[in-house]
């Protein structure tokens, strides 16, 4: 069939993608359907291009997608796709180009580069940060991290590189309170583990609390890693980054950022004051398929010190890789991955149709949203927002009960008309709101006000 099931697969997408704003938004088939649509034994003889897209078509008939790049998609951190960038995302998919290694791709490794100098201007990160662009935030943490641990031993004379952590000098970990689970998972794959780290309470709102981090700190000797956050998955609320910077850098320590969504903040000028100090860390984790809203899947690490960078990853080349030279930048000098697709393409895409005040006025648009939902639900009785609305996050809860709160979020995801999760803050029941994808407009708002409305009568 050849060229044909391309433009099948073509048809189907933009039949997706033309009805989004419409169609049901929480999947309803249930594992046991899908896989009775899925599966069975392996054909022997296998089938015609048109028969297996045609059964992709029937799994979305069916239920089996959740609308999460729509309008009314409320529950994680999850950003929508701009067209461009589903656009350049194909092109990625039919050039195929293994974008590790320059020789293998020289137009997406020099379109990386640019991306990485545009995202390190944006952001108003120290010139000369090196930049990565992994599968994801939780990748992007196992990068910094290990550039952090590269650094803070070598300050001792350890090469962990080459001697590992069995004999090393204890390094120190302090993190927030409310520190995302990717924190804790990224320790653990670079082998520090999470029972020994010292862990500073956060205020009401969930920022780290500067003054505890300092009596952390003085207690600390030897090499120290500090992870602070801009973007709690909650409340939005972002650490004082600039006083939780002074405090770490007066015992030399390493400042890890967190900025899964909340980096993006740096991009508003609006918001930058939120992130004052932000350029004053050491290395930042972030998303692009949250805030920028390009397809799945693509992190962004940030380093400030690129030696520590290139040495946690490739710091030695494999005899049958090309030699490297200065104005060639290898990506895989950069993330984990050796061979990956060029996910950065669509972040270049995506960076050069909007430039920095589309960028700008897309964080800018959700943060409105969400108060707008903020404002809108207290006016409701028996609704409490739960937290000081600064980014695209709100926190609500019901009654002031964990019975209806859980119920009238099933009956959100049950209803279809928009979809929120779940949460927990400080022991108690509620629903966590994020507003994150381009298509979102206060219609959209007020249409899921009024079905949460309906949803506690």
């Amino acid at each position: 069939m050849g060229m044909d099931a391309l433009e099948l697969a073509s048809r189907q997408a933009m039949s997706y993608l033309a009805g989004l704003g419409e169609r049901r938004v929480g999947a309803t088939a249930s594992a046991s359907e899908l896989r009775a649509l899925l599966g069975g034994p392996l054909p022997h003889n296998g089938s015609t291009d048109s028969d297996t897209l045609d059964v992709l078509e029937r799994v979305d008939a069916a239920g089996g997608l959740v609308a999460s790049s729509g309008p009314r998609y409320f529950g994680f951190v999850v950003g929508g796709t701009r067209p461009v960038s589903i656009a350049a995302d194909w092109l990625v998919s039919a050039w195929d180009q293994n974008s590790g290694v320059f020789e293998l791709g020289p137009a997406v490794a020099v379109a990386e580069q640019i991306a990485a100098e545009w995202l390190v201007d944006l952001f108003g990160l120290p010139s000369g940060t090196s930049v990565g662009f992994p599968t994801g935030c939780a990748m992007a943490h196992v990068t910094a991290l290990a550039a952090a641990r590269h650094h803070v031993l070598a300050k001792t004379g350890w090469d962990v590189e080459t001697d590992g952590l069995q004999g090393a000098p204890e390094v120190t970990l302090v993190v927030g309170e409310h520190r995302h689970l990717t924190i804790d998972l990224s320790l653990r794959y670079l082998g520090f583990g999470t029972g020994r780290l010292k862990v500073v309470q956060a205020d009401r709102h969930g920022r780290m609390r500067p003054g505890l981090l300092r009596e952390i700190l003085s207690k600390c000797s030897g090499p120290v890693i500090v992870c602070a956050q801009v973007g709690e998955v909650n409340t939005g609320a972002i650490d004082p980054i600039a006083e939780i910077c002074e405090a770490a850098h007066a015992k030399d320590a390493w400042v890890h950022v967190d900025g899964a969504f909340g980096l993006w903040a740096a991009a508003s000028p609006k918001l930058r004051p939120l992130v004052a100090g932000l350029d004053q860390a050491d290395s930042w984790a972030s998303d692009a398929h949250k805030w920028l809203n390009v397809p799945y899947d693509c992190g962004l690490v940030f380093v400030a010190r690129p030696e520590a960078h290139a040495g946690a990853m490739l710091n030695q080349r494999a005899g049958y890789l090309p030699s490297a030279v200065a104005d060639k930048r290898d990506p895989i000098e950069w993330v984990t991955d050796f061979s990956r697709r060029a996910r950065s393409l669509p972040v270049w895409a995506t960076l050069r149709t909007l430039g920095r005040n589309g960028i700008a006025e897309q964080v800018d648009g959700c943060c409105e949203l969400a108060r707008r939902f903020a404002n809108r639900l207290r006016k409701i009785d028996g609704v409490q927002v739960l937290n000081k609305v600064v980014l695209n996050q709100v926190m609500v809860r019901f009654g002031d009960s964990d019975v209806l709160t859980r119920q009238v979020i099933d009956r959100l995801q049950q209803g279809g008309e928009c979809w929120f999760g779940g949460t927990t803050w400080n022991g108690q029941a509620a629903m966590r709101i994020s507003v994150t994808s381009w298509q979102t407009t206060a219609v959209d708002v007020d249409r899921a006000v009024e079905a949460i409305r309906a949803a506690m009568k």
